[in-house]
Order: C-alpha cells, then sequence, then structure tokens
C-alpha cells in the first residue's frame, strides 16, 4: 500500500504540503509506475519524467477551478494519481478500466481527451477565452506541452494568436530532448542553445543560489531578482523567439526540483499576458534502464526487474504487419534510389531504425508534423522522387487538406503507409485508426489497398511504387498472419478468392481475411458452405468479381476493421446500386458510428461482432432469411 497516495481524494491537499512531503508523494508514484510495468505494456518513461512537474503544478494551482491541459497525454499517469484515482490505478489500460489518456468522464481535473500531440496552447488559449467572456477570469489556464510536440505547425498558430490576445495564460514547455524518439529540427536546436548557452547557465546558478534562500511564496525581492534576470537575458541576447510572439520567456529551470518549481509557479502564476516557463526534465527519470534507453521505454513491454534489470516477461512478440511493411520498404530501397521514406516522430513506433541508419540521406523525420511530411512528400514527387509517408492512421488525419490538395489533386505518386489502421487495443479511442477509408477513398486518383497476411505487404508495396499516382497501404496493429496458397500476383482493382462455396460470400478488407477463414470453419460444421473473398483493393474495387457473386449467392457479407460510414463496406453497397444488384442480400459489419474505448484488440471485435463466431453469426441469420424466401418462392 502506497500510504501517501491512498488517502489522496483530490489534489487538494498537495497545496499543503511541505517540498519534503511532495518528494516522498513522489517516491511512491514512480513505484506505483513501476509495478504496473509488471502487469501490462504502457506508457513508462515520459511519466516518470513529469513525476516532480506534476506534484509541483498540483501544489500550486487549483485544477478544480484552475484549467489544465497535458500535451501529449500519455504523461498523464501521476496527474490521475494524484486526483483520487490511484485506487483504480490497476486497471489502466484495462477494458472498462481507466484510460491511458486524460478523461473527463473520469474526473472534473480532466477536460479534455487528448492523446495527439501539439493542441494543448490552442485549447489553453480557448478555455482562458471563454473564461474571461463569462466572467471568471480568475481561473488560471496552463498548457504542458513537451519539447517534442512543441514544433508542431498548430502550437505557433496558437502562439501568434495568443500575442495578439495579451491573454494570461501559462505554457510549460517540457522540454527532455525527446518525444518518442529523440526529437529533430531547428526547434528541438534552438532549445538546446537555451539549455546549454554559458550566459544562461551561469547567471541561472546564481539566481537559483539566491533564490533558495528566499521565503517560498509572495516575496517581492524573489519577483525582482526574477524581473532582473529576464532584463539581462534580454539585454544580452536581444529579442528571442518566444517573445517575438509575445511571450514572457522564463527558464530554462530545473524540472526534477520541486522547491524551484513551486517558486517559479508561484512567480508567473498572475503574470499579466501569456508566459512559457521552460522546464528541463529527463525522459525515464529515477529509474536507471529508462534514463539511459527512454526511448524503448517509451511504451515498453511488461517486465520485471531484477535487481535493476528489466526482464521482459512471456515469450517474445511474433512479428506484426509493421516489421514487414518496415522490412518491405528496405528491400525497395536497396533497388529504387528515387525511393525516400518520411515518417513523423514515429520512427520507433514505425520500427524505421533500420531504415534510417541505412539510407540517412533518403530518410526524412519531420517531427510532429504530419501536415508537412505530407506536402513536403508532394514536392518531392513531383520532381521524379518516389516518396513513401509512413504514418499512423489516426495521425493522418492531421494532413487531411495536403493529402487532398498536394497529393491527390495532382496526381502525383506519393505512397501512405498507414499504420494502426484499426483497433489499436488499449491506447483507445484516440489513437484506433477506423477513419482513414473513409477520408482517403473520398479522393479521385487515389487507389487503396489493405494486405490480408505477411505475404501480401511488400508485392502491395512494390505495386505502389510503381503506378503513376497516389496510393495507400493500410494495415493494422496485429501479428502478421501468414495463408498458404498459390502465389497471385497484386494487379489494379484485382481481388483474390481464397475457397468458393455455393450459398454465399464473406468478402474480407484486409488483415480482416483471419478472422473470414475462421468464421466459415464454423459455418462448415453447419453445412453452410461460402465463399470468401480477400478483397485486396478498397479502391477501385473488383466489379468482375462483385457482379458474379451478387448474381450467384444467398447472401454477402463485407468484413472490415474501420468505421462502416463511408468504408469498404459503403463501398461495395455503393457499387451495388449504380450496377443494379438486389442490395437486399449484402450486409456489412465493421466499426459503427460510435467511439470505441480502450481493451484488447480481441475482446473489442467479440463485442463488435466482428470475431470469428459474430461473423458466423451473422451469415447464418442471413442464409436461414434467404434459404426461407428460397423454399417459399419469393
Amino acid at each position: 500500500m502506497h500510504e501517501m497516495l491512498a488517502k489522496l481524494e483530490s489534489a487538494e491537499p498537495l497545496q499543503h504540503m511541505s517540498t519534503q512531503e511532495l518528494e516522498n508523494l513522489g517516491v511512491e508514484i514512480r513505484d506505483v509506475l513501476c509495478n504496473l510495468l509488471a502487469t501490462r505494456t504502457a506508457h513508462f518513461a515520459s511519466n516518470l519524467g513529469v513525476v516532480e512537474l506534476c506534484l509541483a503544478l498540483h501544489s500550486v494551482f487549483d485544477f478544480r477551478k484552475d484549467r489544465l491541459i497535458w500535451d501529449t497525454g500519455h504523461q498523464i499517469y501521476p496527474h490521475k494519481l494524484v486526483t483520487g484515482r490511484y485506487h483504480e490505478f490497476k486497471t489502466i489500460r484495462e477494458r472498462g478500466g481507466l484510460m491511458g489518456y486524460p478523461n473527463p468522464a473520469e474526473s472534473e481535473y480532466d477536460l479534455f481527451m487528448t492523446g495527439h500531440a501539439g493542441c494543448s496552447v490552442s485549447t489553453a488559449l480557448g478555455l482562458k477565452s471563454g473564461d474571461d467572456l463569462t466572467g471568471q477570469a480568475s481561473r488560471k489556464s496552463v498548457a504542458v506541452i513537451g519539447d517534442g510536440a512543441f514544433p508542431s505547425g498548430i502550437v505557433f498558430e496558437a502562439m501568434n494568436n495568443a500575442g495578439a490576445l495579451n491573454a494570461d495564460m501559462i505554457v510549460v514547455l517540457n522540454d527532455n530532448k525527446m518525444s518518442i524518439c529523440p526529437r529533430v529540427g531547428a526547434v528541438a536546436s534552438y532549445l538546446d542553445r537555451l539549455r546549454t548557452n554559458p550566459f544562461y547557465t551561469g547567471f541561472k546558478s546564481e539566481v537559483v543560489r539566491v533564490l533558495n534562500k528566499l521565503p517560498l511564496f509572495g516575496d517581492p525581492t524573489e519577483r525582482l531578482l526574477a524581473q532582473i534576470k529576464e532584463g539581462v537575458k534580454a539585454g544580452m541576447v536581444g529579442g528571442m523567439l518566444f517573445e517575438e510572439f509575445g511571450f514572457r520567456y522564463i527558464g530554462p529551470i530545473d524540472g526534477h526540483d520541486i522547491h524551484l518549481l513551486r517558486k517559479y509557479l508561484e512567480m508567473v502564476k498572475d503574470q499579466k499576458g501569456p508566459t512559457l516557463l521552460h522546464v528541463v526534465t529527463e525522459k525515464g527519470r529515477g529509474y536507471k534502464p529508462a534514463e539511459k534507453d527512454p526511448v524503448y521505454f517509451h511504451t515498453p513491454p511488461a517486465f520485471e526487474d531484477e535487481d535493476g534489470c528489466p526482464k521482459p516477461l512471456g515469450a517474445g512478440d511474433k512479428p506484426a504487419f509493421t516489421n514487414f511493411a518496415r522490412d518491405a520498404i528496405m528491400s525497395q530501397m536497396k533497388v529504387n534510389k528515387a525511393v525516400t521514406v518520411m515518417t513523423a516522430a514515429m520512427c520507433q513506433g514505425n520500427k524505421l531504425e533500420p531504415v534510417r541508419d541505412a539510407f540517412a540521406d533518403r530518410f526524412f523525420d519531420v517531427g510532429i508534423c504530419e501536415s508537412h511530411a505530407v506536402a513536403f512528400a508532394g514536392g518531392q514527387a513531383k520532381v521524379g522522387l518516389r516518396p513513401i509517408v509512413a504514418i499512423y492512421s489516426t495521425f493522418l488525419q492531421r494532413s487531411y487538406d495536403q493529402i487532398f490538395q498536394e497529393v491527390a489533386l495532382q496526381n502525383l505518386p506519393v505512397t501512405f503507409m498507414i499504420d494502426r489502421a484499426g483497433l489499436t487495443g488499449p491506447d483507445g479511442p484516440t489513437h484506433h485508426g477506423l477513419y482513414d477509408i473513409g477520408y482517403m477513398r473520398v479522393f479521385p486518383n487515389m487507389v487503396m489497398m489493405a494486405p490480408a497476411d505477411a505475404t501480401e505487404v511488400e508485392p502491395m508495396l512494390e505495386f505502389a511504387l510503381s503506378h503513376s499516382g497516389p496510393s495507400s497501404i493500410r494495415y493494422p496493429k496485429t501479428t502478421a498472419q501468414t495463408f498458404e496458397r498459390p502465389k497471385q500476383p497484386i494487379e489494379l482493382g484485382k481481388s483474390e478468392i481464397i475457397r468458393s462455396g455455393s450459398d454465399g460470400a464473406i468478402i474480407a478488407c484486409g488483415a480482416m481475411l483471419q478472422q473470414a477463414i475462421a468464421a466459415a470453419e464454423i459455418l462448415k460444421k453447419e453445412d453452410i458452405n461460402v465463399t470468401i473473398i480477400n478483397a485486396r483493393f478498397i479502391k477501385p474495387l473488383d466489379i468482375k468479381m462483385l457482379n458474379q457473386i451478387f448474381e450467384e449467392c444467398r447472401f454477402i457479407v463485407t468484413v472490415e476493421e474501420g468505421a462502416l460510414m463511408g468504408g469498404f463496406g459503403s463501398a461495395v453497397l455503393e457499387a451495388a446500386c449504380a450496377n443494379g444488384w438486389d442490395t437486399r442480400i449484402l450486409r456489412t459489419l465493421g466499426i459503427p458510428d460510435q467511439f470505441i474505448e480502450h481493451g484488447d484488440r480481441g475482446e473489442l471485435l467479440a463485442e463488435l461482432g466482428l470475431d470469428p463466431i459474430g461473423i458466423a453469426k451473422t451469415c447464418k441469420t442471413l442464409n436461414e432469411k434467404y434459404s426461407n424466401a428460397e423454399h417459399a418462392g419469393v
């Protein structure tokens, strides 16, 4: 039992704790986090890095009244522990348990369900503006944003607006030199210069020495010293990037010194106009292996610790679609010097480190800037290169306009490798990749594919890189199966018949072929024989195949791991309407019009009727209905 955490029903008691008590609370938090990783995979290093910052924030502000936005939300675990959720914390990322991101349904301390980076400054500014307009100007508004998320374009849009409004808000820049991987780009270099400038470092040390001798709160001398520090900095360096946006810049300061953090937060709490507090932290702080390798320990597999040595629990994971996609990209880059790769701060998530290391001149990590990545790829394609954009489905949504304007409208040969397309399990609704079919297939010129198993990934990529226009390949976060069958080449708009049956047909989109084959085995035991079709192409559809099964089959079921609205089944239904086929025999299975909570992928598929049992049940119902209709002569 963690004595201090167990007593917290809210974060209010933190405002009355001494620095030593807060440090003791921090020890308990880190112990809880380490214990959690003995049971399941979870975000780890990022949460270890914000323990002191979280405690200092809650000790200075009352976020039942004041506003706090965490960007991104995966660093929310300490916040959850001190806001009355300790006793439920063991359920985090389990079906029906706490979400691994902020969730307003769980607590009044969580204002937005945040899982994508870069939006905190905008939402915090909106909250402050709204409070001012509704007579609640006394509420404070704080955005905590990591240095990896900071270069996102929307951050600078928000800062530009905040400076113009002269809004009384605080942006805490949590600088740990990391995104998931080490952060990249000019802003990263700029922050490094701020951290290491000899003048800053020496003067800061002197200010800290003096500040530490002053009372904790409210001393006018402290404020005077801070103002002198900022004035000297401005005189020595001139206009700084943040100050040009209208922000008062303060820092950098040690983000693991609770005493110092509280002093600075008190200092900026009532500051007029927008303020940016630059806080330096260490990702993985407090657990040596995570400090040494924060990339691996961002979301490590469950492990047990033996004398400071983490040992993964259970057998190693079987290769996922992501592994095969990475290998296919590597193969194509070896044989085609025109192929380039870009990702948006997800090199590790997309398992692209070997590609980055082998082809550094043709690999581009643009940071958390998905819109830029797609437009950048369009520019490369225009001059004859064959760019591959490797981005998660849920994050690619952020580049919707660039997919339209800079790629599809120009009919440029950009290939989108859409990872995590489908249910992402414990990451939940912010990360499920359910909408890419709907937002990609509406664009003219776009070709869309979905591999059913490991063997189809590389030939699909090879096809895409030879195609004259834009194309996409979507694949889920799951183990890639291999189905033994005669090899059939990838041809534009051509599906694949896996087995033939006389009663009905199941058309599987992508990796749902595994579920469809298992459903067919269940049906076979009840003397219902179905044709199984691997769609391969979402756009264009295999019209010849569809025409045949609509003529021959008693019923047709489409199965997809994506939103039904605008999805693969919708495309089949549109084709049926256009060609005058009997739409009454068609049923579409997929994700209904609702956000899906977190949980194990298998559990979620079963609940949604997308597991073999659910698919077989739909087929049996249709078979019975139309068998009876045939016997009745209808």
